[in-house]
């Protein structure tokens, strides 16, 4: 069985703000040039990300814009509870495989947010893309937190 992936960190702003932040304006912190579908499946084309929308909502949907108009969607939001907790049915490929889980939560702590993150479902996946998708994962997510953190900086001393 493959273990969850898990990261943290901390952000310093109120639990309000970190959830604002992480859902509503993803688009502005997400490492596109780095993470996203036009990256993955798509670099030999000429087309990159245009903007990245979270829908935050119960039943909403994360999708990727891309500069030839085509719109990628990459998870739906299974879980809805601001400030607290988001969980995503996580899905950014158009590969013949299920959705994996991700759950996101924020927890008020001296003056800051603790946000943690949890990647989990990797058994729906079959044996050779779990091991390749779950070695990115691993690698991508404590680099994305620092994005969606340093964001979080900004958002504060503003």
């Amino acid at each position: 069985m493959t273990q969850p992936i898990r990261a943290k960190v901390t952000v310093p702003t109120d639990p309000e703000r970190a959830f604002e932040l992480f859902t509503n304006k993803m688009g502005t912190w997400w490492p596109v040039e780095s993470y996203s579908r036009a990256v993955s499946e798509f670099e030999h084309e000429d087309v990159e990300v245009a903007e990245l929308v979270f829908q935050a909502r119960m039943g909403g949907s994360i999708l990727e814009r891309m500069t030839d108009g085509r719109v990628l969607p990459w998870a739906e939001v299974i879980a809805w509870q601001p400030p607290q907790r988001v969980v995503l049915s996580w899905r950014p490929h158009s590969l013949p495989e299920p959705p994996t889980e991700l759950e996101v939560t924020f927890a008020a702590r001296a003056g800051a947010t603790s946000v943690e993150l949890e990647h989990r479902g990797w058994e729906r996946l079959s044996d050779e893309f779990r091991a390749n998708l779950h070695e990115i994962y691993a690698r991508g997510w404590p680099f994305t937190l620092r994005c969606f953190a340093e964001a979080g900086r900004d958002v504060a001393s503003s």
